[in-house]
């Protein structure tokens, strides 16, 4: 009984996968051959590291860290993912057409394109885009997927047509004529109102608020879902933003 025991238990050793202990994700994943591997990857992803996770058709592929996770353990291989990502870009040797470019790129050029038709506002996902041959591409086109990922399409955008910086902005936070809380403060007072927001605005953006009492306007920055600031915070961050797009 006990020789039939070790037996189970050696075929079952051998039926499973080894772990191979803990690997990190690399902190630039590349490939050269349009073949994302687990070695590209991770680090110390030893004989596993042959294991396919995705092709690459364009400049870069976005692949979905969960699916990625659950790849790596079937092959024996444990990810914890310790920075909680959600998405990883891949990127290939060559890359794509750049934003800031002038001029559109032309001949055989990779360009994203949208997988399927978009309406106003949706937020965009990874599997809404697809990389595909194309004569010409837009001059603001992103140079990777990952650029466009989280933002709200500005208009209906249709399926198979160009990825443009322009179809997509940052996903709005307060919506026109909804109550917003509105935060006044100089590092050591801070105050709280309730107002009504005059249009709709993002994150980041400023956004008129109209005081229900008074009738009173004011200029506020929207920082979050029904939330805004205004005073020496909102002078901060719109210098920060200044600063930033002066780069």
């Amino acid at each position: 009984m006990r020789a039939l025991l070790l037996i189970a238990v050696a075929a079952a050793a051998l039926a499973s996968p080894a772990l191979a202990g803990p690997v990190t994700l690399r902190a630039e994943v590349t490939d050269a051959d349009g073949r994302v591997t687990l070695g590209d990857l991770f680090e110390g992803a030893g004989p596993a590291a042959n294991v396919l996770v995705a092709n690459r058709a364009g400049p870069t592929v976005v692949l979905d860290a969960q699916t990625v996770q659950l790849m790596a353990r079937r092959s024996g291989l444990h990810w914890d993912n310790p920075q909680g990502f959600r998405r990883i870009v891949v990127r290939g040797g060559a890359a794509g057409p750049t934003a800031a470019s002038p001029v559109a790129a032309r001949g055989n050029v990779d360009v994203l394109t949208w997988s399927r038709s978009i309406s106003t506002g949706e937020i965009v996902q990874p599997e809404d885009l697809v990389w595909a041959k194309a004569a010409a591409a837009p001059t603001d086109a992103p140079r990777d997927a990952d650029q466009v990922i989280g933002l709200a399409a500005k208009r209906p955008l249709r399926a198979g047509a160009a990825v443009g910086g322009r179809d997509v902005s940052a996903p709005q936070v307060i919506k026109a004529g909804e109550m917003v809380n509105v935060t006044w403060s100089d590092g050591q007072v801070t105050l709280t109102m309730q107002g009504k927001a005059m249009k709709a605005a993002a994150q980041g953006e400023t956004v008129n608020i109209q005081n229900p009492a008074s009738k009173k306007i004011v200029e506020a920055i929207a920082t979050g879902p029904g939330e805004a600031v205004t005073g020496p915070a909102a002078q901060q961050l719109k210098a920060a933003g200044a600063q930033f797009a002066a780069r």
